[in-house]
């Protein structure tokens, strides 16, 4: 007779909702095993018994196979006792006591299995919007704690059918324990309202009138996974440009959601790997390049992205979505529902109680349904560089976002709140628990559980109440799903952030780290590196160590600290915040600097303004009355005003997508050749010698007044915006690869070796700007890390918090002591 072992798996990771333990069973079966799997609140448990060749061949399936969404972060094997079981089943779930640590799956859009279903008229599932599987569908936004199991869902009102119960209690169906599973018999429904609330049709009517009113023009909220969209016809003018009325968004680009690739390509351009981004599963918005209209695909409204090349695009990533378009057939406007400024709505009657009462209606109508939102998360953003994805938005499809860090779980240090587990947990158990706050824009939150880092999906700007009110239910999400109490809270240095103020009014220790310093921190958590770095960290503002807006940093930095070793050279911005609203005042303020107010008043640019005003506003100016500022950021703005007559800001970012949108005509063009010849600099001076004081800015000062001197004079000998554009971007470029070059000869000559290089901030959103550099730098053999999933703008501020936190010596000896 064979002699029979016994072992004991416990796995972490994304290992709960995606078809793990099925898979598990299958496998089990395969290799007629018994045992039991389960999950709990650490991931997966599971127990094998059988030959021991048997458990070689299902510990060998472990590593190589797995279903499509799961990852597992943490696998550990432990010999069990040998027991009398007769089969092989799939446990009930327990939850246990201790804080959770499996980590919550993020949304995923549909599969094509469950496509096709909705499409055949002879599956149950004909037609049905809220179709899904293991496979596929919601995971975080309808999660009310873990494990994730259907009562801890927005799914425990709906009892199953007895076709639902079936494939759900099937391990060999793809719905087995798929938490959201339902069918028209037995699931939520649709509901269309009127705009005062009043119900208009049910179910397969609500979704055919909802097409009519589309095809009518109407302006629509429909509820998506994780939040409302404001859909309109995108090929409808007028109902385009009477959406950015109502929703007061003059500008801002307008995302698209195509009924498919097909569809997509009629209207823009990308590489191989840009379409792979816009047809994965994470469904992600993706910007590319604006196409020449094509006489035979329905035209687009002018009023989408005026002015610029860029279209943000994405596909249905829901069977209601899908259902939609497939009767559509034309791009739909798909914008978040909000007010400007505001978070995504999650609530149907919200939505009618914000968007939809006069004056400030937005909605014609609502299309609802009755499958609560428990955690709202908007539509992600991203685009590629080159061949290198970099996302702008974190959020559905990525977020909440997991990073297992294996250089923490080697730190020997106990967490208070995790002391009570047991002594055989392995060391990612022992570390404290920290909360990260973020910044006061792109707002996330970042915390951790061992060693598993999560970063929360896109908050937004926390300049209102119900933005700082989307931030603290979103706290209360993380704390709910991981049973959560932080021993100390990170948080942003300057102390009039909405999340800076949060922090302040709890009881827990507080760490502050300053706004750039977290931006390359961030982007050494998503390396899981912790030594030193040259980093450049270039963003529009954040208050740095000596109360001036910080935002052109060249930082030598670990997790300990930073030394800064050149910065932008400091412009005054006149007026306060009103210099970023208008940027004409930035260009006024830098060319001040070389030219009198005389001769700049002949400039278009400045010709609306008073004579008196420019007067007063150069007063100022030569008394250095005002903030002083730092930033590259507002280097574009600057420049956005003197090259394309930009004076009023409408949204965030805007200079710098009308500069790239001109400089990509240039190329274009074939103008790059013209360039070099104008011969703008943005160089890096120091009137002293060079020091290693922590005070003393090693390489000096970039100077930005003689770059926007010279531009100046090019406009005037030659005005071509576009060529221009392209020069004052690579002169940026330019600038950082003369100082990363510096840097590396200077700590050649203090005896360091080369250091991993970091490129990090809101302007290397700059497509142009990035792959300039990321090209420059390889050929120059620097390497760099590279930011992966986390955002390089200040949506990653609170990872970077995080990482500091976690490697303080200070806080996690007192944790220790305790």
């Amino acid at each position: 007779m064979t002699a029979l072992v016994a072992q004991s798996f416990n796995i972490k990771g994304i290992v709960q909702g995606v078809g793990f333990r099925p898979w598990i069973f299958q496998l089990a079966k395969r290799f007629q095993l018994k045992g039991h799997v389960l999950n709990d609140g650490q991931g997966v448990s599971i127990l094998v018994q059988g030959p021991e060749m048997a458990l070689a061949g299902f510990r060998a399936a472990l590593d190589t196979e797995r279903p499509p969404l799961c990852r597992i972060d943490e696998l550990t094997v432990s010999h069990a006792q040998v027991q009398d079981l007769q089969d092989f089943t799939i446990a009930h779930s327990s939850a246990g006591q201790a804080a959770a640590i499996v980590t919550v799956g993020s949304d995923k859009s549909s599969c094509d299995a469950c496509l096709a279903e909705i499409r055949d008229p002879n599956n149950r599932h004909f037609g049905y919007p809220f179709t899904n599987c293991t496979h596929c569908g919601p995971r975080y936004t309808i999660i009310r704690n873990l494990p994730y199991d259907r009562h801890n869902t927005a799914m425990a009102g709906f009892a199953l059918c007895d076709a639902c119960r079936q494939a759900y209690e099937d391990p060999m169906d793809r719905r087995y324990h798929a938490q959201p599973v339902s069918c028209p018999k037995c699931g939520p429904e649709l509901t269309l309202r009127g705009a005062g609330g009043e119900i208009l049709a049910k179910r397969e009517q609500a979704l055919a009138q909802t097409i009519a009113l589309i095809e009518q023009g109407k302006i629509l909220a429909i509820k998506g996974l994780g939040g409302f969209h404001l859909i309109c016809d995108a090929g409808n003018h007028d109902a385009v440009t009477e959406l950015r009325r109502r929703k007061c968004r003059p500008a801002k680009p307008l995302a698209l959601m195509m009924p498919s690739i097909e569809f997509a390509k009629q209207y823009a351009e990308g590489s191989s790997a840009e379409w792979q981004l816009l047809s994965s599963q994470e469904r992600p918005i993706v910007l590319m390049a604006k196409k020449q209209h094509q006489a035979d695909a329905p035209a687009l409204s002018s009023a989408i992205a005026p002015d610029i090349d860029r279209l943000g695009l994405f596909l249905p990533y829901t069977p209601l979505h899908t259902l939609l378009l497939d009767g559509l057939q034309r791009p739909l406007v798909a914008t978040s529902a909000n007010r400007s400024g505001e978070p995504i709505i999650t609530d149907g009657d919200e939505v009618l109680q914000q968007l939809g009462k006069p004056p400030l209606a937005v909605v014609d109508a609502v299309l609802d349904h009755n499958r609560p939102i428990i955690n709202g998360c908007d539509d992600s953003v991203v685009q590629m560089l080159d061949d290198e994805l970099q996302v702008l938005r974190l959020a559905r499809g990525y977020a909440p976002l997991s990073l297992p860090s294996k250089s923490l779980a080697s730190m020997n240090i106990v967490s208070k709140s995790l002391a009570n587990r047991s002594t055989e947990d392995n060391c990612s158990n022992k570390l404290p628990s920290l909360l990260a706050v973020g910044p006061q824009q792109k707002n996330t939150l970042a915390l951790n559980i061992g060693n598993q880092l999560y970063l929360s999906p896109h908050i937004g700007d926390l300049f209102s109440v119900e933005a700082e009110g989307y931030f603290e239910r979103t706290l209360q999400n993380f704390h709910r799903l991981y049973r959560f109490e932080p021993e100390a809270i990170i948080r942003d240095k300057h102390p009039d952030y909405a999340s800076s103020r949060w922090a302040e009014r709890q009881s827990a220790r507080q760490l502050e780290v300053q706004h750039h310093f977290a931006h390359l921190l961030a982007v050494m958590a998503a390396n899981d590196y912790s030594g030193k770095v040259l980093g450049f960290s270039f963003d529009g503002t954040g208050l740095g160590d000596d109360n001036q807006l910080w935002g052109g940093e060249l930082l030598l930095a670990d997790c300990q600290g930073f030394q800064r070793l050149a910065t932008l050279s400091p412009m005054t911005l006149l007026g306060g915040e009103q210099a970023i609203r208008e940027p004409w005042r930035l260009l006024y303020s830098l060319l001040l600097q070389n030219h009198d107010i005389e001769e700049l008043q002949q400039l278009a640019v400045f010709a609306a303004e008073p004579a008196a005003k420019l007067a007063n506003l150069g007063k100022l100016a030569s008394r250095g009355i005002g903030p002083k500022s730092h930033s590259i950021g507002r280097l574009f703005d600057a420049a956005a005003a003197l090259l394309a007559n930009l004076r009023l800001s409408q949204y965030e970012g805007q200079a710098g997508i009308i500069l790239e949108t001109l400089a990509r005509r240039a190329i274009a063009a074939g103008k790059q050749q013209r360039v070099e010849k104008l011969g703008l600099e943005l160089k890096l001076e120091h009137e002293l010698e060079p020091t290693n004081s922590r005070t003393e800015l090693v390489f000096g000062q970039w100077q930005s007044a003689p770059l926007f001197s010279a531009l100046l004079q090019a406009w005037r000998t030659e005005p071509d915006s576009e060529l221009l554009a392209l020069a004052f971007i690579q002169a940026i470029g330019k600038g950082i690869i003369t100082a990363a070059l510096k840097a590396r000869n200077w700590l050649k000559a203090e005896g360091i070796d080369e250091l991993p290089l970091v490129l990090s901030g809101g302007v290397f959103q700059s497509r142009l700007l990035s792959e300039y550099c990321h090209r420059e730098l390889a050929r120059l053999e620097f390497h760099r890390l590279k930011p992966g999933l986390v955002p390089v703008n200040d949506g990653g501020i609170a990872l970077g918090q995080l990482w500091y936190g976690l490697h303080q010596p200070g806080l996690t000896q007192s944790q220790a002591e305790r």
